[in-house]
């Protein structure tokens, strides 16, 4: 069999990637609201790129769920809803139970201390900013390089790629609930997620992270029945 071959990156690419990013981040953080229109050519000025490039990476966030594509209408931000909460809630345990099973399994010590490392970066990163309601970049990246320093070891891309995505759809929704965090010790939630993980104790940790998953789920339907 003939080697591979790979392609050299267009400068297209590049651009595509980079709007990719920005609008992901964007709909994650609420900056983009569900349903909102995404506008080609209104995004090709907006990043400097050509719209060839808006279009890939609309397609990119169509496939992951960010994004809908509405027959002759163009793109939209995707709807969120509390049926399709508790439905991302649901898969997310069960591949999070999967990869971190397999992750405690393969689990090296560099491993161990790369969980270590991503736990007091998070431990000691500040949540919220001085109003009290909005969460900071800082503490959002330190909680996704946590969660992912947990599964890394797993030794599957396919299960990491589908992991990181299920993540992320599930901060559309739990970055709109920091008032609420409040009301549970966080800190202490990822505290002992950490030492189940190092200590192996398997079930303990798969029960624990499946709470800790849940306990947000339940947070923000709270609040949407209040509101």
């Amino acid at each position: 069999m003939g080697a591979i071959a790979t392609k050299k990156s267009s400068p297209v690419k590049g651009q595509s990637t980079h709007v990719y990013d920005g609008i992901r981040k964007a709909i994650i953080g609420g900056q983009l609201a569900p349903l909102q229109k995404l506008k080609i050519q209104e995004l090709a000025t907006q990043y400097g790129v050509s719209p060839g490039a808006v279009r890939e990476a609309l397609s990119r966030l169509t496939s992951q769920q960010f994004v809908v594509a509405e027959s002759n209408k163009g793109f939209v931000v995707s709807p969120v809803s509390l049926d399709d909460l508790q439905d991302l809630t649901e898969l997310r345990c069960v591949i999070e139970e999967l990869a971190i099973r397999k992750s405690l399994q393969n689990g090296t010590r560099e491993w161990e201390a790369s969980v270590l490392a991503a736990a007091h970066i998070l431990d000691s990163t500040p949540a919220l900013a001085e109003d009290g309601e909005n969460v900071l970049q800082e503490w959002i990246d330190a909680h996704a390089h946590f969660h992912f320093a947990l599964v890394s070891a797993c030794n599957s891309p396919r299960l990491l790629a589908l992991h990181s995505q299920l993540y992320e759809q599930s901060e559309r929704y739990r970055l709109h609930t920091a008032p609420t965090s409040r009301q549970r010790d966080i800190k202490n939630e990822h505290k002992q997620i950490a030492e189940l993980a190092i200590q192996r104790q398997e079930d303990k940790l798969v029960e624990k992270l499946t709470q800790h998953i849940e306990r947000t789920t339940a947070l923000i339907i709270s609040m949407q029945k209040k509101g």
